[in-house]
């Protein structure tokens, strides 16, 4: 009896596991299920009648040098990566979940130690030849080999990428308990490798690539503009995730090498669509007759993504910002409020954690089961990560910051930096002069102030202004000592951490790993963050983490806003529903072409329901 009992358990095991690895027409984080069903016929943010045709003109900025967005060579051009199609389409109004699009069906191991992916048979590039499992090994190899880092990092975990027939393809990982990688290996674009025969990849220029997607490459002008038209007969425009997207005959960029002469020329109706980072211009600069007459539309709508960290990034590489004293010092010298009350209007909110706007940010003390995971640190990371919440000084605005600079004087002191003169030395008695690297003229108004600050203590800030061209370059090479940027954040962070912090990208040319970050007990965080199994246990994760890299002081945190602030012209038109984490531009439409639609047909709504 015993026996045969074992026998029928291990059967219904097996069974069990076999029904937990079916395919599935969407793939979710924890396996929860999914908003939409096997059948469903479009997302709820879609107008799936919306009308086909007409221009959407944008704006640039800087200039581009290539068509290749996959490696770390010259500037890629805006919205190149509307000519390639994925393997999935991630839902916009969920936080985490995959729904097939090349790939109809996706398979995963119960302990997530594989994935496999059941591709369209009518999947095509836009030459007319089949999508196939060796297209996907392809892509996967090339940009493993010669890819941008940013693959290296996120696909770390892949041991080998097997066709199994032309239809059907599975990734092996290395380890076992990665949720999110099968997620992320369905945001893989898929490359023609027939194309890229004979072809060197690695190597950027304006070569007109080949897709899959709802778009070609109609037109470029080097550095100037480039004009994308919808391909009519695309093989994927009647799946229900495609459904009311790309309503757009023809997209047209133009660049501008400054944002100030874009926003006239946007004024002017030289382009349709202006998404508004300024809370100055946002306040000011729209008093114009269009906006009054209803000709020139400004709307925001809620943002629910995490807004992450923007801030001053420090290169830890730099020789005298690797004391954390340092960096904290000049930390203390920037005044948000001051800053926020007579640059922004006050329509800012400081950020005090790498995971602004989520319930990932740490607030207060480590919880109990923060310090399970905290705990074993201890020694290797800064001891008030334990002790004491983290804050930033308030100022009262007056633009006088006498407290913080005492504050900052005395740290720097303590790091070993002296004032002979008027001039400030560091812990080698050399004069410090800091290099803010700078590519968007309208920051600089921000950072004068700064300047300002850091002068009153004797420290020399040089804002140095470049094309965007060498800045990338000097990005990618780290040659910079401070520059402002961000860390942007999802509702379900993972691997893309490991590219953010952890030590195996500190080296990679172009990788996210602005600070320089080589640090033992960060890279254990990250991994955990990586490995979490439950939604809670990824909430615990995350705030140590952020605990951690607050205490770093390793960026002077800037600030945020919960909303998008889009500005368009009424030539263009958006869904009735907008998704909770995207403005979902591709979703829009030509008004234009909705008034010709609507003199052949009866009216109809802007937007339906799931059927």
């Amino acid at each position: 009896m015993i026996r045969l009992f074992s026998r029928c358990s291990l059967l219904l095991l097996l069974l069990g596991s076999g029904l937990q690895a079916a395919p599935q027409h969407a793939i979710t984080l924890y396996d929860e299920p999914p908003k939409y069903p096997a059948d469903f016929q479009h997302f709820d943010y879609v107008n799936p009648q919306a009308p086909k045709g007409g221009v959407l003109r944008q704006a640039g900025f800087g200039s581009f040098d290539s068509l290749n967005p996959f490696i770390n060579k010259g500037v890629p051009a805006d919205d190149i990566g509307l000519i390639y199609e994925t393997l999935t389409r991630h839902s916009l109004d969920e936080p985490f979940t995959e729904y097939g699009l090349i790939a109809s069906q996706i398979e995963r191991a119960p302990d997530n130690s594989w994935v496999r992916f059941y591709l369209r048979p009518e999947a095509r590039f836009n030459d007319g030849k089949q999508v196939t499992a060796d297209d996907v090994v392809f892509t996967f190899e090339t940009l493993m080999r010669d890819g941008a880092p940013q693959y290296k990092s996120y696909y770390a975990d892949v041991s080998k990428a097997t066709a199994e027939s032309p239809t059907r393809v599975r990734f092996d990982f290395k380890h076992k308990g990665n949720r999110e990688l099968p997620l992320i290996l369905g945001q893989l674009p898929v490359l023609p490798r027939h194309w890229w025969a004979g072809r060197e990849f690695n190597s950027g220029n304006l070569d007109i690539p080949l897709g899959s997607g709802p778009y070609r490459v109609a037109d470029v002008q080097a550095g100037r503009s480039i004009s994308f038209e919808r391909v009519t007969d695309w093989w994927g425009k009647d799946l229900p995730v495609n459904r009311g997207f790309y309503n757009f005959d023809k997209l047209v960029t133009d660049y501008y090498r400054d944002n100030t002469v874009a926003l006239e020329a946007f004024k002017a109706h030289q382009f349709d669509f202006w998404l508004e980072t300024s809370a100055k211009n946002w306040a000011t600069a729209y008093d114009i007759p269009a906006v009054s007459e209803g000709k020139l539309r400004k709307e925001e709508l809620l943002n629910s993504n995490p807004t992450g960290m923007q801030g001053f990034i420090f290169n830890t590489r730099r020789h005298n910002l690797q004391d954390p004293r340092v960096r904290e010092a000049l930390s203390l010298l920037f005044d948000f409020e001051w800053a926020n009350k007579q640059l922004f209007n006050g329509a800012y909110t400081r950020t005090s954690s790498y995971f602004e706007n989520s319930e990932m940010a740490a607030r207060g003390l480590p919880s109990a089961a923060e310090l399970e995971i905290l705990e074993p640190l201890r020694g290797s990371i800064p001891e008030e990560v334990f002790s004491q919440p983290f804050t930033l000084p308030v100022t009262d605005g007056s633009g006088i910051i006498r407290d913080q600079q005492r504050r900052a004087y005395d740290l720097l002191t303590a790091a070993g930096w002296k004032i002979e003169g008027d001039r400030m030395l560091d812990a080698d008695g050399k004069p410090v002069k800091i290099e803010f690297l700078l590519a968007q003229t309208e920051f600089e108004r921000v950072l004068l102030p700064y300047k300002r600050n850091l002068n009153d203590l004797g420290i020399e800030l040089e804002i140095r202004r470049v094309d965007i061209s060498q800045y990338i370059n000097r990005l990618r090479s780290r040659d910079f000592d401070m520059l402002v940027g961000g860390f942007g954040q999802s509702s379900s962070p993972g691997n893309e951490q490991r590219e953010y912090w952890h030590s195996s990208s500190a080296d990679n040319p172009g990788s996210r790993n602005l600070i320089g970050l080589r640090d033992p007990a960060i890279d254990t965080l990250v991994d955990g963050l990586i490995k979490a199994d439950s939604r809670e246990s990824l909430i615990n994760h995350a705030r140590a983490l952020d605990r951690v890299l607050l205490a770093g002081h390793y960026v002077v945190p800037n600030w945020h806003i919960k909303t998008w602030r889009l500005a368009y012209w009424n030539s263009i038109e958006h869904p009735a529903v907008t998704p909770l984490y995207d403005f979902a531009l591709m979703s829009w439409w030509s008004t234009a072409a909705a008034e010709a639609q609507a003199e052949h047909t009866d009216p109809i709504p802007n937007q339906a329901g799931n059927n």
